[in-house]
This record gives C-alpha cells, sequence and structure tokens, in this order.
C-alpha cells in the first residue's frame, strides 16, 4: 500500500473498490477457513475505507455536493457496518454467513456504482467542486496507513453508525 501513489482522493478511493471487488471474488471461489480470514479482510478493508471517507472525503464535499447524494452515502454505509459488525461476530460456520458475506458485496457494488457514476455520481460531483483533491488524498492516504497499521497490530473497533440509530 505504502507502495502506490494517487493522484487524488478519487483514486484512492477507486484503487480501494476494485481491492475489494477482488476480495469478494476470492471469497466466492474459497472454502472452509480462507472464507473466514478473506471475509475479516473484506471487513477490514470496508471499515478502513469508510472511515476515511467519513472523516475526511465527505466532510470536504459537504454543501458542494447534492444533499442526497451526500446523505444517502452515509446511510449506505451504515447498511453495511451493521453486515460487517454481524460477519465479524459470526464464522464460516454460521448458516447464512457465506449469504451475509454475499449480500455485503451486493450493497457495495450498488454503493460503488452510485459513488463512481459518470456525470451524476459522488465522485464526477467531487471534480466540479473547489476541492484540492490531490491535498484531500495525501490527508486520505496518510489516515488510510494509520489505521492499516492499527488494523494489524490491534485490531479495529466495531463499525460505528453515523446515520442509522442501531
Amino acid at each position: 500500500m505504502a507502495d502506490q501513489e494517487f493522484t487524488d482522493a478519487i483514486a484512492l478511493l477507486k484503487a480501494d473498490h476494485r481491492e475489494v471487488e477482488e476480495l469478494f471474488e476470492k471469497f466466492e471461489k474459497a472454502s472452509g477457513s480462507k472464507k473466514q480470514t478473506i471475509a475479516e479482510q473484506i471487513c477490514t478493508e470496508l471499515k478502513i475505507h469508510s472511515m476515511i471517507e467519513e472523516e475526511l472525503f465527505y466532510p470536504a464535499l459537504d454543501g458542494k455536493i447534492e444533499e442526497e447524494t451526500f446523505t444517502e452515502a452515509y446511510v449506505e454505509h451504515d447498511g453495511a457496518k451493521v453486515q460487517i459488525n454481524d460477519i465479524m461476530a459470526g464464522g464460516p460456520d454460521d448458516r447464512f454467513y457465506d449469504s451475509k458475506v454475499s449480500v455485503l458485496g451486493e450493497e457495495i457494488e450498488h454503493h460503488v456504482a452510485e459513488e463512481e457514476a459518470p456525470s451524476e455520481g459522488m465522485f464526477a460531483q467531487a471534480r466540479k467542486t473547489d476541492v484540492d483533491l490531490v491535498a484531500l488524498g495525501e490527508q486520505m492516504l496518510a489516515r488510510k496507513q494509520e489505521l492499516s497499521a492499527l488494523a494489524a497490530s490491534e485490531g479495529l473497533p466495531e463499525a460505528r453508525m453515523t446515520a442509522l440509530a442501531v
């Protein structure tokens, strides 16, 4: 991760999207204990991704993009966080484990499509603002590296809701 260079915040987020898509594909092909390892990796990557978006990217866009796009992103994140916490609390022996991971993948696919939609997606709207996406990307990368180190050493806390009262 530290070796990669990103042109801006959006490039960093898109790289995260591609990485998680690959992990979901690996999960579908895996079996046994490998499934749990991959599912936990998916959940960790999604927690880090949502944290950098919610701590840095989304606040930078507040009031600068369509309100519905902005608020829907938080709600979609919270829906994913509920599933992430549930997956992390369970294991592959749980009856619904594979389905939970698959549904999370579908939800993430929908969220990514909305963020990356040409012209009306969040990323397209962000490019039309006065936000310095290069500087923001540098901040996000630094925070991502901090969170990745924390995940590797101590683990991340349970995902916290922002918009949903759970």
